[in-house]
C-alpha cells in the first residue's frame, strides 16, 4: 500500500500525463514524420519522466524535460532508420527516382518540408511555431543556447519559405501541428500512466 506522499506523487504525475501526452505525441510525429511512432515515443518520454518524478515534480520545467526527452528519442530513431535504410540499400538497390524540380511550390507539403530540414532546425521550428514556445523554453527543451535557437530557427524558416514558396510558414507549421496525430491517452496507460508510487 502506497504512502500518502507516494499517492500524491502518483496523482501529480497522472495529471501531468493527461495534460501533456497528446502534445508530446504531436511533437514526436512532427519531428520524426512517423505517426505510428509518435505514441511510443511520447510514452517512452513520460516513462522516463516518471522514473525521475521524485526529482522532477519539484522542478521548474518538467514539461521542458519531457519535450527534450522526446527530441532525443526522435533523433535516435531517425538515425536508426537512416542506418537501416542504408543497410537495405546495400542488398536491394533501387533505381533512383528523379524529379526535375522537387521544390516547386505546392508540391512539397509542410510535413515533407520539415522532414527535409536537419534535425536541430526542424526541432527549433516545431517547438517555436507549432507549439508556440518562447526562445528560452525551446532552448531549455533542446539543451542549447537561446542564440542557437534564434539562428537555427531563422535559417530553417528561410529554407521552409523556399521549399513551400510562401511567407505564411509560421501559420502553416502551426496548422500542421494541429493536424498531426496526437494519440489518445488511453493507448499508453499501461506503459506510463499506470504506474503507482511503489512501482518506481
Amino acid at each position: 500500500m502506497g504512502t500518502v506522499v507516494d499517492d500524491a506523487a502518483s496523482a501529480e504525475f497522472h495529471a501531468f500525463f493527461e495534460r501533456h501526452y497528446a502534445e508530446l505525441s504531436r511533437l514526436a510525429h512532427l519531428l520524426t514524420g512517423e505517426p505510428d511512432a509518435a505514441d511510443d515515443l511520447a510514452a517512452d518520454a513520460l516513462l522516463a519522466l516518471w522514473q525521475r518524478w521524485d526529482r522532477m515534480r519539484d522542478a521548474d520545467h518538467p514539461a521542458a524535460y519531457a519535450r527534450g526527452v522526446v527530441a532525443n528519442l526522435a533523433r535516435t530513431r531517425i538515425r536508426s532508420t537512416v542506418r537501416e535504410r542504408r543497410r537495405i540499400a546495400l542488398f536491394w538497390p533501387q533505381r533512383e527516382e528523379r524529379t526535375e524540380n522537387p521544390d516547386v511550390p505546392g508540391v512539397v507539403d509542410v510535413q515533407e518540408a520539415l522532414r527535409r530540414l536537419p534535425f536541430r532546425k526542424r526541432a527549433c521550428v516545431v517547438l517555436r511555431h507549432a507549439f508556440d514556445l518562447s526562445e528560452k523554453d525551446t532552448a531549455l527543451a533542446l539543451g542549447v543556447s537561446v542564440g542557437t535557437v534564434k539562428s537555427q530557427t531563422s535559417k530553417a524558416m528561410a529554407e521552409l519559405q523556399r521549399l513551400l514558396g510562401t511567407q505564411e510558414v509560421p501559420r502553416q507549421v502551426h496548422a500542421a501541428a494541429a493536424s498531426a496525430r496526437g494519440g489518445g491517452a488511453g493507448t499508453v496507460r499501461e506503459r506510463a500512466g499506470g504506474a503507482t508510487g511503489r512501482d518506481r
